[in-house]
């Protein structure tokens, strides 16, 4: 720990009318990293599965577009062209 982080404890510990051991203490009961770290799993997955939607559906419609760019090519080649004057 460093003197910034101890002074920064001890300032916290005076506010709350607590000694710095009480205070810490009372901190280490109520921190619960399994609920933390159970949140950040869930939201991990819903990132990785909300991505892979995502690409799907992009890949998707660059196809779709490619496509109807292909048929707009082949109706405009069995036109003949206007000459613009």
């Amino acid at each position: 720990m460093t003197p910034d982080q101890k002074a920064k404890i001890a300032k916290k510990a005076k506010a709350a009318n607590l000694t710095v051991g009480e205070f810490v203490r009372r901190a280490a009961e109520a921190y619960q990293p399994d609920d933390v770290d159970d949140v950040l799993e869930r939201l991990i997955e819903q990132i990785k599965s909300t991505g892979a939607k995502a690409s799907k559906a992009l890949d998707a419609s660059l196809e779709f577009a490619a496509e109807s760019q292909k048929r707009i090519e082949q109706m405009e080649a069995g036109r003949p062209r206007k000459k613009v004057v």
